[in-house]
């Protein structure tokens, strides 16, 4: 069976950026922003606040694991915030740095990181996902950011699939950790709606079928006005522009793959490749011929 969340993860495609282990002590701020790029943080030891740009600060304890898989603004500090001149921020070994006065006693140590998503598709992906994973007790994730941290501090052999490898799992494990009828509108929240599932599936599963709003209400056994507003309230699009961009994504992939125009209409529902270049350019703003020949990874 397809697992809607495993192909979001995929065609994400992370990429190993940096990651390092942070120690603090005494009144300490870091300040980020426009980063636009996925950040993570998992707390060993201590107590620190994260706060993002728009959003109430966030305490986080021993045990604690934070994703935000697109972020602009945010800041982390100690608990009290400095005042005047930023505490000093000095990098004591490779891929070890020290926040605030540097006498100061440890009162924080943190494994953190930023990585990349390679799909030029990843605005909407992101999208699909919760603006915020906070999660407590997960050791499996410390786990995980504990090897990306070794990983990265050392030149070993096939490195670089190792480490995209690992943001791959750490992604999945903290998105399936936090799947719930709670969370940010997304495929997450729809997932865990058990009247939804059915269509989702149907729509990951195979795109290349005959999809209407008409079509994947019967498939939840709900009235089309009941299924399309409560797909648009608990995944955040219609559920026509959801399938419409999931086609798009995949059929991006199959043309970078180099897979003919034809072949790639067929598989992801559309009856000809005319149909197809028409609704791609309208999607995307190319033709599909352009941008295989842009994008082509053969």
């Amino acid at each position: 069976m397809i697992d809607p969340i495993a192909e979001v993860v995929s065609l994400l495609k992370p990429r190993p950026s940096i990651s390092k282990l942070v120690t603090a002590g005494g009144e300490w701020l870091v300040e980020r922003k426009e980063l636009g790029s996925p950040f993570y943080c998992a707390v060993v030891e201590g107590r620190c606040l994260i706060t993002i740009s728009g959003s109430e600060p966030i305490l986080l304890t021993a045990g604690d694991f934070v994703l935000v898989p697109e972020i602009f603004s945010f800041t982390m500090s100690s608990l009290e915030r400095p005042r005047g001149t930023l505490p000093q921020r000095l990098e004591t070994s490779p891929g070890v740095f020290r926040l605030g006065a540097p006498d100061a006693p440890v009162d924080l140590r943190a494994m953190v990181g930023h990585c990349a998503f390679g799909s030029d598709d990843k605005a909407l992906l992101v999208s699909l996902l919760p603006q915020v994973i906070h999660l407590r007790g997960e050791d499996r994730l410390s786990v995980l950011v504990k090897l990306i941290n070794d990983e990265t501090r050392h030149e070993r052999a096939a490195r670089e699939i190792v480490l995209t490898r690992l943001l791959e799992v750490l992604l999945i494990e903290a998105l399936r950790s936090t799947a719930g009828p709670a969370g940010h509108p997304g495929l997450l929240r729809g997932m865990a709606d058990p009247q939804l599932t059915p269509a989702l599936l149907r729509i990951h599963e195979d795109p290349s079928q005959n999809l209407s709003v008409e079509s994947l209400a019967e498939h939840t056994a709900m009235s089309r006005s009941s299924f399309f507003q409560r797909f648009r309230r608990e995944v955040g699009v219609a559920p026509m522009e959801y399938a419409t961009s999931w086609r798009m994504a995949l059929a991006k992939k199959l043309l970078r793959d180099d897979v003919a125009t034809a072949e790639v209409a067929r598989r992801v529902g559309y009856g000809s490749a005319s149909a197809f270049s028409v609704a791609f350019r309208r999607h995307v703003g190319t033709s599909p011929g352009a941008y295989c020949r842009e994008n082509f990874t053969g």
